[in-house]
């Protein structure tokens, strides 16, 4: 027996890790100078998320605290059973590494505690898949060495392919100078994002126009996509319901046969990419 826990970056609902028995940590954010509970959907109020930041207020999001890790692990050392937390990218985060000084804490007091902590160097459904499939292998009888292993191996090959709509929450998130960003409004530009070998989000292309960007990361992940190790594609949104069913529809008749689940794209992840975010996630041929 062993127990699996993430993290609310992972964007998988709570009803659904809940039926996987995935225990998660929310992450915090706040907006308006008040504290709000990222918590995959059990209290949020995605809706009025979604049209505060189409009023383009700038939401600002925690890490987790060595605190709230040794909350939650420190009482199934107590119960003495084994722990794997599948963990959002520490190239985005410094959440990673205070998970694994809260380990070294539980071990003062309980040497013996089995905690394994993985790196998905991914954010949103590129952690979310990895838990879900983590999950899958539990319930099938691995052990919990055979699936960190898998894990470990994996993760290197899980593609992430993003597009946004919204210039400015990258522009004031650091990710493109203000000037760019007001040369890309002017040109109707919208950036092609992927997560990197070290887990951090890379601009590395434009297209012109909306459909265009779409269709970019479409191609790409039916280019780079490995039905032999997962035949299961992954979308996360924020909002653009138009540019969701879009998306859908060309996967419906490009991947037929490859099963497709979308979920939003959580506030935590949203708040630095904005309203319209469109995020392709799946498994490629080789390591990243």
């Amino acid at each position: 027996m062993y127990q699996l826990i993430t993290d609310a970056c992972c964007d998988v609902p709570a009803d659904v890790l809940n039926k996987l028995n995935v225990a998660y940590i929310p992450m915090t954010l706040d907006l308006d100078g008040k504290q709000y509970d990222d918590d995959l959907g059990q209290t949020f109020d995605y809706q009025w998320f979604l049209e505060c930041l189409k009023e383009n207020k700038q939401p600002t999001t925690s890490q987790i605290n060595v605190g709230q890790y040794l909350s939650y692990f420190k009482p199934y050392a107590q119960q003495q059973i084994p722990l794997l937390y599948v963990a959002f990218s520490s190239g985005l985060s410094g959440s990673f590494s205070s998970a694994l000084q809260a380990v070294e804490i539980v071990k003062e007091d309980y040497p013996h505690a089995e905690i394994y902590c993985v790196d998905t160097k991914g954010a949103s459904l590129g952690e979310g898949l990895l838990v879900i499939q983590a999950a899958a292998m539990q319930q099938a009888n691995h052990s919990l060495q055979e699936v960190v292993a898998w894990l470990e191996t994996y993760k290197e090959h899980v593609r992430s392919w993003v597009t946004v709509d919204d210039l400015g929450h990258l522009e004031r998130g650091g990710r493109i100078s203000k000037t760019a960003a007001a040369i890309g409004g002017l040109l109707n530009i919208k950036p092609i994002i992927h997560v990197d070998t070290e887990g951090k989000l890379q601009t590395i292309g434009k297209a012109r126009g909306r459909m265009k960007a779409l269709k970019t990361i479409l191609d790409a992940t039916e280019k780079e996509f490995d039905l032999t190790i997962l035949n299961q594609l992954y979308l996360a949104h924020s909002g653009d319901e138009e540019s969701v069913s879009y998306v859908l529809e060309q996967l419906a008749q490009r991947l037929p046969d490859t099963p497709v689940e979308h979920f939003p794209l959580g506030p935590t992840i949203a708040s630095h990419t904005g309203y319209g975010c469109i995020a392709l996630f799946s498994m490629g041929k080789t390591a990243r």
